[in-house]
């Protein structure tokens, strides 16, 4: 029996990087997971893997902004698995990650405030209905060390960053009652297809190195077993909070 044992999770932005991992390490925890990504091709293959090695997961095509996308993703979940208890809000995007403020093109910021704060607010919207039902839940947000310090650009990630930690909180206090834990996590910087232009070179990783008490870059995996933390049982008495994991560079800033 595993950590997620007759749990249904749903995973957003799981067709790679650190969604992909997640949606591994859950399924061999035993849940059944609900795989999703606008990379349609691309999540059917990490679901594939799954099944391979035993678990149980199914793929769907999903744009998190887009609230009809939403609904046909929780009620295939519940179609298939009877119920949600775990929601893990990955999907994200940077955008351009040198605009500042004034920097900013109007149609950049709705399209990443779209992604990554719209996004996790439909799926907290249609999510909640369903683990009321079985009377309790975890939801899973996840932000960015970007929205707890100033860090210079990207303006929009870091605003919809922000945003997410604030909406987790006030979700946590207005669902507790329905015993629904929502949780924020904060990674630092991690080896995914996201950051591969941020940590690309030589001399970009030495620097953002010498900000890392730790001194080194994590992988998807050390996100993914601190969501596992929160979607457990273990977390339940766990919400509101910010799991920052981001080997001690805000501790330095």
């Amino acid at each position: 029996m595993g950590r997620l044992a007759d749990k249904v999770a749903i995973i957003t932005g799981a067709a790679d990087g650190q969604g992909a991992e997640e949606a591994r390490l859950f399924a061999k925890e035993g849940a059944k997971v609900v795989a999703t990504d606008v990379q349609s091709g691309k999540v059917e293959a990490v679901v594939k893997e799954i099944k391979d090695n035993g678990g149980q997961a199914i793929a769907i095509a999903q744009d998190v902004a887009n609230e009809d996308d939403w609904k046909k993703v929780v009620n295939t979940a519940v179609e298939n698995f009877g119920k949600v208890d775990v929601l893990v809000n990955n999907a994200g995007i940077t955008g351009d990650l040198a605009a500042g403020a004034a920097d900013t093109e109007t149609e950049e910021w709705d399209r990443v405030i779209d992604v990554d704060l719209k996004g996790v607010f439909l799926g907290m919207k249609y999510v909640i209905p369903e683990m009321k039902k079985v009377g309790k839940g975890s939801i899973i947000n996840i932000s960015s060390i970007a929205g707890l310090i100033g860090n210079g650009g990207p303006h929009a990630y870091t605003a919809a960053k922000g945003g997410v930690r604030l909406m987790t909180k006030n979700a946590a206090v207005d669902y507790g009652k329905d015993q629904i834990r929502v949780n924020s996590i904060h990674p630092g910087h991690i080896k995914t297809p996201m950051t591969k232009d941020f940590l690309g070179t030589e001399e970009l990783l030495k620097g953002q190195l010498a900000r890392i008490p730790l001194d080194w870059i994590a992988d998807p995996i050390d996100i993914a077993n601190g969501a596992l933390y929160l979607a457990s049982d273990e977390s339940r008495f766990v919400t509101g909070t910010e799991l920052v994991i981001d080997g001690g560079l805000t501790a330095k800033s």
